[in-house]
């Protein structure tokens, strides 16, 4: 009922429910409501409805995801075109009677459930029993955080890609939106854009597989360039400087479109009397399963809920109506699928009360809300486990994560005596070294009770913690303190090293970027958790060389414990992360457990004998030091700054027979893993092109069939379900990976020794390949060095050198090698 007086008086309206937001959550809610007969009224604060899907770029492919969900509303909606979809709503909005008014921007919400007071801008007023909150995010975008973000050629919205032509353009963020902008911008070469996106990691946690799929293709068809754990460093006119794995570039840039995701209008919400989950910019509204909101009679849908998917949001929409209008028995639209995932397991629970479970015991789902949980059951496994059985065993292959619903599991931490054991309790998370580093499972894990566990699929996992930032924070937590407990080891416990977590912070590092300098003083120390650093020292005038640290290792104990100054500067080699403890902890950790001080003081006393090897070479430095310095330096320049084993000829013994290239052919179906000569060479010291097994591989990030593996003994290793697609190759820094289809079967040696048959050792000529091909056409597959894995003797290079020349190193002989070069 309205009450409305002449032109420029207020108006008034009364009406059982007021819904702010006509996107498809609120547009949703409103037909439901017309249908019921409910008076309503639906507030949008521009001249047209859903807002968000009107601002999509133009033709862009709208996707109804995901397939398995039936779609629960009084209006229409398939995949298809932005236009058409927006089309097809007007006309259902108008048959069904729908009371919108638009250009009513809601900025106060006052009084309690049943006597709401909703005041819009220009001074008129809703009266209403109960408000449904639809208002989504994209209002809110999420800034560029660097200098020059506020320039005139940063934006945030593509309206229309077809009108940009021949402009150097760069995407930032490559989640659902940003890589339908990338896609759009690039869709016809005639346009002549360049277009590049940019993704902080190597993975795509926030997009959905569709979109991944086809930016890969893009990718592959040189339409679209992938920068790969690259951010943005500053903004300048025509230019952008990005932060990369490997120290800073400058590209060209006509314009930049940042898609960074957006966070909740916070500041309006919490106004209106509704309490977030938890403080971080990014969280979500707390909501009941009925959607209600802390403040009762307010209820929260679509974007807002933390469900950005439209089909869930107009299943919202359509749901909160129904329970508005007493409907109690009506289970959310996703029920059966989740009624049919938690069928298998034991104690005859509803869906209702599995999750009630799941969201109340397991740490890292108490800060989600309700919705949430649900989206994320959706894409998870749960699983039952019997007493004494294994979840996974030591080495084997998986990058999920599991969390422990009900019972608990014993950790076999010794490979060889299963008996030593470590528990984790109810409610914790394990396989998080999996989802971290991609590496194969370290120990086995078994029940020790009757179990249930979530397991969280590696998107699933990266997702949450993505888009639940208490979340993330747990993971952080629990893989700090595990990491802490294996690093330091000495008997410590969890108890031990629990001020040392809280006080712990991860901070990622640029290339290059210092993390200690010599000479300051020393208050903290840092474990390298990703990466590699360098450490220096100056000696007359010129940074000198020291040693390498690959993850895994820790710097800075040395003035914390005795109180000096930093005696070197450490950086970053590459792009790295490490975590930084609080000094002060460390040393009372450190007095009550004389094992790890003795530990520390070993390790101290190791790399004073390195200090000591450089000073004592002051007075011939330019011949000596600086050569080592430069032979490191080379060294880390070549990959070594991120390999866990690279192949190095040692040129004042190599003779050029190419034994090593015949071996690694005779003993991969014929096909050479290295190519001797390519590569480059410092001193006597040569790089050959040969895999460098990157602690974090750059061929793994984007491999659709997940072809690309770890070993039990580092190695990475591409197994048999290989589709050609060439993204590995494309995106390994060193060129060490190929593209090529598997000869025909050689005759053996005794028949090429004795009869002539064959073309011998090692890769046949083209023209022997093509001749025995027998007219098949052998589908081209990714090549790689695997280190010989499963070839007794290990690398073939190594044993089949005759003078000793080729030798593989791990990081921590890289000093060594330096110093070699030093000496000869």
């Amino acid at each position: 009922m309205a009450a409305s007086g002449g032109e420029g008086e207020v108006v008034e309206v009364r009406v059982r429910i007021a819904i702010v937001g006509s996107g498809p959550a609120g547009l949703s809610a409103a037909g439901r409501a017309a249908q019921l007969g409910i008076s309503h009224v639906l507030l949008e604060k521009t001249d047209h409805l859903s807002d968000t899907i009107y601002k999509y770029q133009k033709g862009k492919h709208v996707m109804a995801t995901p397939s398995s969900l039936v779609l629960r509303s009084d209006l229409d909606f398939e995949a298809g075109k932005r236009e058409a979809i927006l089309d097809i709503w007007d006309e259902q909005t108008a048959s069904l009677k729908i009371d919108v008014r638009y250009n009513a921007d809601v900025v106060k919400i006052e009084g309690e459930k049943g006597a709401f007071v909703l005041s819009l801008k220009g001074g008129d007023t809703i009266r209403a029993e109960a408000v449904i909150l639809a208002i989504g995010t994209q209002g809110n975008p999420n800034l560029l955080r660097c200098g020059g973000a506020e320039l005139p050629h940063v934006q945030y919205q593509l309206d229309d890609p077809t009108e940009y032509v021949d402009e150097h353009i760069t995407v930032v963020g490559t989640g659902d939106a940003g890589i339908e902008n990338a896609l759009g911008l690039a869709a016809d070469p005639a346009q002549g854009n360049v277009v590049t996106i940019l993704n902080r990691g190597t993975e795509f946690a926030r997009a959905k597989a569709a979109n991944v799929k086809l930016l890969q293709e893009a990718e592959a068809a040189g339409r679209v360039i992938v920068r790969y754990e690259t951010t943005p460093a500053e903004v300048r006119a025509g230019e952008f400087v990005l932060d990369t794995r490997d120290g800073q570039e400058t590209i060209r840039c006509d314009r930049i479109i940042a898609r960074t995701g957006s966070a909740p209008p916070r500041k309006f919400v919490e106004a209106c009397g509704v309490e977030f989950t938890s403080p971080e910019r990014e969280a979500f509204p707390v909501l009941s399963p009925v959607f209600e909101t802390t403040r009762p009679g307010i209820h929260v849908i679509g974007a807002l809920a933390g469900y950005p998917l439209i089909k869930h949001c107009m299943n919202q929409g359509y749901d909160v109506v129904e329970f508005l209008n007493g409907n109690a028995t009506l289970k959310p639209a996703d029920e059966p699928i989740l009624a049919e995932k938690f069928a298998p397991l034991p104690g005859n629970r509803s869906v209702s009360e599995w999750l009630d479970l799941f969201g109340s015991k397991i740490d890292i789902f108490r800060d989600i809300s309700a919705l949430q949980l649900r989206e994320l059951m959706l894409d998870s496994d749960v699983q039952a486990f019997t007493k004494g059985q294994a979840v996974f065993e030591r080495n084997e292959p998986g990058s999920s994560l599991f969390a422990i619903g009900q019972g608990s599991v014993l950790v076999e931490v010794v490979k060889d005596n299963p008996s030593i054991t470590v528990p984790i309790q109810e409610g914790s998370i394990f396989g998080e070294v999996g989802l971290i580093s991609g590496r194969r499972r370290g120990a086995t894990i078994r029940a020790a009770e009757d179990l249930i566990v979530v397991e969280l699929s590696r998107a699933a996992a990266l997702k949450l913690m993505a888009t639940a930032p208490a979340a993330a924070k747990a993971v952080n937590r629990i893989s700090i303190e595990r990491q802490l407990l294996q690093i330091f080891g000495s008997g410590l416990s969890s108890a031990d090293v629990a001020e040392l977590v809280e006080g712990a912070e991860v901070e990622e590092a640029r290339a290059g970027q210092i993390v200690l300098k010599e000479g300051d003083e020393g208050n903290d120390i840092f474990i390298i958790r990703r990466g590699s650093m360098i450490v220096e020292r100056e000696i007359a005038g010129k940074p000198v060389f020291l040693s390498y640290l690959p993850a895994g290792s820790y710097v800075g104990e040395m003035a914390v414990i005795d109180g000096s100054r930093r005696s070197a500067t450490v950086r970053a080699a590459i792009r790295s992360e490490v975590i930084r403890l609080p000094g002060e902890a460390f040393v009372r950790l450190l007095r009550k457990k004389p094992a790890l001080l003795e530990k520390a003081r070993t390790e101290m006393e190791r790399r004073k004998e390195i200090n000591s090897f450089i000073e004592g070479r002051k007075e011939n430095f330019s011949s000596v030091v600086d050569m080592y310095s430069q032979t490191a330096q080379f060294l880390i320049e070549n990959g070594i700054g991120e390999a866990t084993d690279v192949l190095l000829i040692d040129e004042t013994l190599c003779v050029g027979c190419d034994n090593c290239e015949k071996a690694c052919a005779d003993s991969h179906d014929g096909l050479s893993r290295l190519d001797r000569e390519a590569g480059t060479t410092y001193a006597h010291l040569h790089v050959p092109t040969s895999c460098r097994h990157c602690e974090h591989p750059h061929c793994m990030a984007d491999c659709p069939p997940n072809a690309i593996r770890r070993g039990i003994d580092g190695e990475v290793f591409i197994d048999d379900t290989c589709i050609g697609c060439g993204n590995c190759q494309r995106n390994c820094p060193y060129g060490v990976i190929r593209m090529d289809a598997v000869p025909p079967q050689k005759p053996s040696l005794l028949s090429w020794m004795f009869l002539g048959k064959g073309p011998g050792p090692g890769e046949p000529s083209k023209y022997w390949r093509k001749k025995n091909a027998e007219g098949t056409e052998q589908p081209k597959k990714a090549i790689k060095c695997d280190m010989c894995s499963g070839i007794d003797g290990g690398p073939s290079c190594v044993r089949a050198c005759p003078t000793g020349a080729a030798i593989r190193v791990s990081p921590e002989a890289f000093l060594s090698v330096a110093k070699l070069a030093e000496e000869d």
